[in-house]
Formats: structure tokens, sequence, C-alpha cells
């Protein structure tokens, strides 16, 4: 089933080859750039499904070898044992591609804005925001991923109210498009004398960074305030209107950026995740379009589900959606989280391949 799927990949690719000769597309900057860019990302691909090729090409010249009993017998062992490393090695290739290609299909190696919100709780729930912004900063760190503020709304004791971030690098998207949804904390806060445990949550949601290829924003549909940061008093950032408001006419999505001390920072901040908002948007209809048997997908997405309970007192986080669930508390919130995404990417090329049948 994957070699079906990777040769109209390869069809598209030895196309796209020929498009990029074209002298009309040449002429076409936005045109050539979009092919351009496809073909970018088909590449690897088709790199690694030549050498995959190579390894089953080799694999079947080995069993020859075996077939035939003339050889001796401590050539044939030798054989034997290239024969193992060769099958290790063409699984893995396998599996290998089955990833990218998933990647490839749902955007998964583009980086992302994440939005983080407290919940229900109160200061407990803008605690546990401030929680999941270490964990994921951590994660970013551990990967190699670079983390960018772009705007946050911070409450007593060190939470957020909201935090917004970008995190870039290679296969973001592909990782932590898990974390979407509700995340509820079950521990006892530092303020209650009696022990009791409390329930609190925070939302999040993670949007596929989208290029201007993807989404074009025409400057008169755009609404553009300024206005001065609202930080603490006698920060240089506070004496000059830098703050600013993007308001998008045709959907009404606001995005507001105070975190650079350049107005141009800011702008250029939030029509990041404005055009991120409206990749998810277009996105979440294409995917409503298509029936909920063949959605293939760990979870909607939906920052209304709840997704995972983080349990201090058992020190347990339990993931709802695959049953998943680890008693490292600890680790995971301090950025081990590579069980807990395998399992999720797991879960989901089984899926996606399931539906492709």
């Amino acid at each position: 089933m994957i070699d079906r799927i990777i040769e109209e990949r390869r069809k598209r690719y030895d196309q796209l080859h020929k498009l990029l000769a074209d002298p009309k597309v040449i002429g076409n900057s936005s045109e050539y750039q979009s092919f351009a860019k496809e073909l970018a990302g088909l590449t690897p691909i088709m790199h690694a499904y030549d050498q995959h090729l190579k390894l089953a090409a080799d694999l079947k010249e080995l069993n020859k070898a075996l077939d035939d009993k003339t050889h001796d017998k401590e050539y044939l062992e030798m054989v034997e044992e290239e024969k193992r490393r060769l099958d290790i090695a063409l699984k893995a290739s396998q599996s290998r591609l089955e990833e990218m290609i998933l990647d490839k299909d749902s955007g998964g190696e583009r980086g992302i804005i994440i939005e983080i919100r407290a919940g229900t709780g109160g200061v407990e729930a803008s605690l546990f925001a401030a929680d999941l912004l270490r964990m994921y900063s951590r994660y970013a760190a551990k990967n190699g991923w670079k983390v960018e503020l772009i705007d946050s709304s911070a409450s007593e004791k060190g939470g957020y109210k909201e935090v917004i971030c970008a995190i870039s690098g290679s296969g973001v998207y592909g990782r932590m498009k898990f974390e979407s949804g509700t995340h509820r904390v079950q521990r006892v806060p530092e303020t209650e004398a009696s022990g009791r445990i409390h329930t609190s949550a925070a939302t999040v949601a993670v949007l596929p960074e989208a290029e201007e290829v993807d989404i074009e924003i025409k400057p008169e549909d755009l609404k553009v305030d300024v206005f001065r940061s609202g930080g603490a008093g006698g920060q240089g950032v506070n004496r000059t209107d830098s703050a600013v408001r993007l308001t998008h006419l045709p959907s009404g999505i606001v995005v507001t950026c105070q975190d650079e001390r350049s107005q141009l920072k800011n702008k250029s901040k939030a029509l990041k995740v404005l055009r991120a908002r409206l990749f998810h948007a277009r996105q979440k209809e294409q995917s409503d379009k298509i029936t909920e048997s063949r959605r293939a997908q760990v979870g909607s997405g939906d920052r209304s589900e709840k997704i995972r309970t983080y349990n201090f007192p058992d020190r347990r986080i339990t993931d709802h959606r695959i049953g998943f669930t680890t008693h490292d508390l600890e680790g995971v919130l301090g950025g081990e989280m590579d069980e807990l995404v395998e399992a999720l990417r797991k879960e989901e090329k089984y899926l996606r391949l399931k539906a492709a049948t």
C-alpha cells in the first residue's frame, strides 16, 4: 500500500520538474515559487524511497544466493547474517517512509503557533498554564527547536491568563499537534490549608504556521490599531505606541501583539498568528467535509475536548484519547514527552494508514 502512495507522489514529483522548466511557469513568480516549494517537500521522500528500493533489491539478491545450494556452508552463513541485517534495515526504512508521508500530508514539518489559556480554576488554572508553557519550552529545547514569545497576559504568582508562542524547527507540527484540547490538572494548591485536591484546566490550541504562499492577506482586509503596551510602568516598551492590534475584516479575527519594542516587529508577529489562524480555519473547513469514519486523527483537536489529566497526588498523567498512562509526571512536565508523543503518533499512523486502504 505504501508503494502505491509513493508512486503517486513520484508522478507528481516528475511533473513538477517539467513544470519548473516551463517558460510560462518561470515567468510567473508566485506560481514558480509554489511549485518549487512543493518539489522541495517531495524531494526527501523520493530520496528515501530510492534508498528503500535499493535495500529491497539487495535483499532479493541475498535470497537468490541462499537458494543456491552450490555455495559452501560458511558463505551461506555469512549471507544469512547479512540478510538479517537488511531485514531490520528494510523494516526501519518502511516505517520511516510511512512517517514521512503522513507528516507531509498533514503538514507535520511546519512550525506552529501555540496558544495556551487558563480555564476553570482561577489562579491555579493560570499557574497550570505556566506549567504547560514550561513543559513545551523544555521539550522544544530538547529537540533543538526555537521558541518565540508573541503575546502574553500574566496573572498573579507567576501564572498566565493567556500566552501565545511560535515554535519553529524540524518536524514541530508533526509532534506537537496532539496537544490541542483541554488539559486538566488535579493537585493541592499552595494556598489550600486543608490539603484538599482542586481540579483546574487550561486549553491549548496548536495551529500550523502558514506562509504567504499558503494564505494571502490583502491590505484592504486589515484594520491596524497601535497602542501603548500594557506592561509594568517605566519600561521603555511602554513609552511609545509599539503594541499592534490587527483585525481581519472578512473573518472578524483579532490578533494583538505587544511583546516587542518595535511596532514593525509586533505587526510581523501578529501577522504570523493571523495567518496561522486563517490557515487552521481553512484546514478545519476542509476536514469537516470528510466523513467521521475517514478523518483518521487522534481526537478532534477541539479545545473543548478533554484530552489529558495531570494527577499530582498519584504522579500520574493519562491521555484519554488513547488510554495512555505514565507515572513519570515530573519527567513529562520537565519536557520528557517522547514516550507520550510516540504513543500518539503510533495511533495516528495506524488510523491514517487504515483510512488510506
